[in-house]
């Protein structure tokens, strides 16, 4: 294997390391425990707001530190050395899952806003090493590699978790819930033993321009200051961070919530977990085939279509009654889901300046975090409204039950909005000014 080929291989096989994580945990087994076992005997509206604000509570904390963090590992090249920083964080917060005590949903959900902050905070060092790996010409089908090397990892180790869980007997353990707890352990020491790859084959970016010898920090913190007075010359980056900031955020509050949304309207457990293994499965070759898509048909036009998939489904969500139809859903967007996400990331690389990646990616990932913080939490006070305003007096247990249900389905609504303002502002993104914006600044 040459060096080229071998640094975008172990560039991918971090999403093979880390999906680990956004699948057993983010998609699957923590919003279930969540509900079974860290808030047993809670109501589902309240369980879902308090995992939403959980989950906005890591995105507002990772959105903060984004561009920051990105300025100093670009003025001291240090994008490697954060990326395996925020990436073990994640590592050793989601193994210590497995000590929180039942009903302890306080620890819970500090230990998983810990991992969340990991992972995401690993993911912006990670996606600003694209361009050093790849060169314009490949860059959609690299990006896209990336996302389809993390569907088959993240699928192959939740389906060996999932077989845990339905047959713990197989695996020595006494129960399922054990084996939730000891899926966690499996997805940390997965998540760090294959980051090895990555950090073994993908070598650390040399700076672009002129070597900064000074404090990288105080360094990094000027290179901020200067980028936000330049910025206005990047107009189509705003423009299209400001799309990406709406339509991403669907995007992400689905992976989050869907699980969560699924068994507050009476789907069992397991059937939400089967829906995920679709996901995943029909997500390896549907992002490959996304990239090509992108090379040939536009990528802007790629966007859009996986937009419209994601509007069609969500108002689906709102009136599904039987599971076959979670079933059709999760194929729907194991098609686009990998798509958006990798040609989003793609699309960007070609707006920005070359020698200040991390920092610009650091934007990248501020947004969508800071958009993150709306997509759950908006889902968690639409839900309480709702049931607050349809609950009748001195409820029955049944009203009670379909109210909560009733309420779920007007949260899951709330969320097309956000996909509907995000293709309208992307549809004015004009990447040949983008590219001309962003050459002016290297050049200056």
């Amino acid at each position: 294997m040459n060096k080229e080929r071998k640094s975008v291989w172990g560039w991918a096989m971090y999403d093979w390391a880390n999906s680990a994580f956004a699948t057993t945990v983010m998609a699957g087994f923590f919003p279930i425990f969540f509900k079974q076992y860290w808030t047993i005997g809670t109501d589902v509206n309240q369980s879902t707001a308090m995992l939403g604000f959980g989950n906005s509570i890591a995105s507002l904390l990772v959105a903060l530190m984004a561009p920051v963090l990105g300025a100093i590992a670009d003025r001291g090249s240090l994008k490697k050395k954060f990326l395996i920083f925020f990436a073990y964080l994640g590592v050793l917060m989601t193994a210590g899952l497995y000590m929180v005590e039942k009903g302890d949903w306080m620890m819970a959900v500090f230990v998983y806003v810990m991992g969340v902050i990991g992972f995401s905070g690993a993911n912006i060092f990670y996606d600003s090493l694209l361009p050093s790996v790849a060169d314009e010409s490949k860059i959609d089908s690299v990006s896209s590699l990336g996302f389809a090397m993390g569907y088959l990892g993240g699928g192959l180790l939740f389906l060996v978790n999932v077989v845990m869980t339905l047959q713990p007997a197989i695996f020595g353990l006494t129960d399922a819930g054990e084996a939730v707890r000891w899926s966690f352990v499996s997805v940390a020491l997965w998540w760090g033993v294959f980051t090895l790859i990555t950090i073994f084959w993908v070598p650390e970016p040399e700076m672009l321009g002129e070597k900064d010898q000074g404090n990288p920090v105080l360094g990094g913190f000027q290179q901020l200051f200067g980028t936000f007075q330049e910025i206005r010359h990047l107009k189509t980056v705003m423009l299209f961070l400001l799309a990406y900031w709406f339509y991403i955020d669907g995007v992400d509050t689905i992976i989050k919530m869907a699980v969560d949304y699924g068994m507050s309207i009476g789907f069992e457990s397991n059937d939400l977990i089967i829906a995920l293994l679709i996901v995943q499965f029909v997500g390896f070759p549907a992002a490959l085939i996304f990239g090509s898509l992108g090379e040939r048909w536009g990528v802007r036009s790629s966007i859009f279509l996986a937009i419209g998939v994601y509007i069609v489904v969500t108002i689906w969500a709102t009136m599904m009654r039987e599971k076959y139809e979670f079933y059709v859903l999760a194929v729907a967007i194991g098609l686009v889901q990998g798509g958006i996400q990798a040609l989003s990331r793609s699309y960007y690389s070609r707006l920005i300046p070359k020698n200040q990646a991390a920092e610009y990616y650091g934007f990248f990932n501020m947004l969508g975090k800071f958009a993150a913080i709306i997509g759950p939490a908006l889902m968690g006070v639409v839900g309480l409204t709702m049931r607050n305003m349809l609950m009748p007096d001195s409820p029955s247990a049944e009203q009670i039950k379909a109210v909560g249900q009733e309420a779920s389905r007007w949260s899951i609504a709330s969320i097309v909005i956000l996909f509907v303002i995000g293709a309208v502002l992307l549809f004015y993104v004009d990447d040949e000014k983008g590219r001309a914006e962003a050459e002016y600044l290297f050049k200056n």
